[in-house]
């Protein structure tokens, strides 16, 4: 087996590259966010790295809360345009045509194109050295219904969410199993 040795990098895949807004309704920006996950369960605690030259580091700054918007394929075209631009220069929310939404517990706006909102209090925040990481309270999910079942599932196999590997986004596949299906015990033939 030959393996190779490169130095520490950031190679981890797939990531989940999500909108996270910020700002108010009267003055809203987006970004786009890889460096992004949860961290903690009781409380729902999540966390996203910011590079301090972004126009947005301040806005989370000040406002101290931010939503993050889990993107479907049809978004990934607004995913990518919101990654590369500044909302120094361009309206981002204009341009790809997003709606925004009020937040229910935090005056941050919603993306309405997005299945699932998380809507997100920063506790503290965390200088790394390229970036700094907001670490963040969930005080709320917010899901659109037209992804949940009869019995009130979110179905997020319905979302058609991306990833991104490497440099590529990707649509989610196809399920390999549920969790605890390794150890799952095979259901006996009914006689």
């Amino acid at each position: 087996m030959g393996l190779l040795t490169w130095k520490g990098g950031t190679l981890e895949a797939p990531l989940p590259p999500v909108l996270v807004s910020c700002g108010t309704l009267d003055s809203p920006n987006v970004l786009t966010v890889a460096w992004t996950g949860i961290v903690n369960t009781d409380p729902p605690m999540t966390y996203i790295s910011v590079r301090p030259e972004r126009f947005s580091f301040e806005i989370l700054r000040k406002t101290g809360e931010f939503v993050i918007n889990l993107p479907t394929e049809s978004l990934a075209r607004a995913i990518d345009f919101c990654g590369v631009r500044s909302g120094r220069d361009i309206d981002k929310i204009d341009a790809c045509g997003l709606t925004l939404l009020p937040g229910e517990t935090v005056q941050t706006p919603l993306v309405a194109e997005s299945p699932v909102h998380l809507e997100c209090q920063i506790t503290q925040e965390l200088p790394l050295g390229s970036h700094h990481m907001f670490l963040a309270r969930i005080s709320a999910v917010r899901v659109d219904e037209k992804y949940m079942d009869e019995t009130g599932r979110l179905c997020m196999e319905k979302c058609r969410l991306i990833s991104y590997i490497h440099g590529t986004y990707y649509t989610t596949g196809r399920a390999l199993g549920k969790f605890g299906f390794s150890v799952q015990k095979k259901k006996r033939p009914r006689s």
